[in-house]
């Protein structure tokens, strides 16, 4: 019997990344947005951790559906920036702009700094919370630097200014997170790593 999950997101690419995620296990789960269920108030994201804005959010998820609910919070950490945008990554701009306008003001904000000081880390922690009131967290990291400009098309966020310490193998230059195929950034972001860090225990709570 196929047992479902709540992913507490209206976020199509990071539905669609769970969903990678889980088909390469091989696990029999349906994963949920909140496009599949009754609309419900979304909590305010109040906490400055990652772990705290996560746990709020899928607190929220398995309160509403009943069902074992997964939330994430993400952003990026500009070392020249003491460790901003962090938790404002998704309105660093302010609280009505999109991606471009943020990744536009951390570039201007760096502009004058050289590449050796323009290293960055996205992070991620992973919260999963059972009807039945457990909760877990998991982290991922991804490091790297901040590009001069924007490349790439794929991806979201910041992809188009990150470009990742690891890369693909044989590949003739370094690429923006944005300019790898969805596989290639599955296998070595900050979220990948720390959904895969979960699956064994959402395997096991799912029974």
């Amino acid at each position: 019997m196929t047992a479902r999950v709540f992913l507490a997101t209206n976020n199509a690419k990071k539905l669609a990344e769970l969903r990678r995620l889980i088909a390469d296990q091989g696990a029999d789960i349906e994963v949920v947005s909140m496009a599949d269920v009754e609309p419900y108030p979304e909590p305010a994201e109040t906490e400055w951790s990652f772990a705290g804005n996560a746990l709020i959010k899928a607190r929220a998820g398995a309160g509403h559906t009943g069902l074992v609910s997964i939330a994430d919070d993400s952003g990026i950490c500009v070392d020249a920036l003491g460790g901003s945008p962090g938790v404002r990554s998704s309105r660093w701009a302010g609280p009505e702009c999109e991606d471009v306008a943020n990744l536009e003001l951390v570039l201007r904000q760096i502009d004058d700094v050289e590449h050796p000081r323009r290293t960055a880390q996205f992070r991620a922690v992973v919260a999963l919370v059972t009807p039945d009131g457990r909760e877990f967290t998991f982290d991922g990291e991804m490091t790297g630097c901040i590009a001069r400009a924007p490349r790439g098309s794929h991806g979201f966020g910041y992809d188009p200014i990150f470009v990742p310490d690891d890369q693909p193998p044989n590949c003739e230059r370094r690429r923006t997170s944005a300019e790898m195929s969805a596989g290639e950034k599955d296998a070595i972001s900050h979220r990948g790593r720390a959904m895969r860090a979960m699956m064994p225990t959402l395997i096991e709570v799912l029974g």
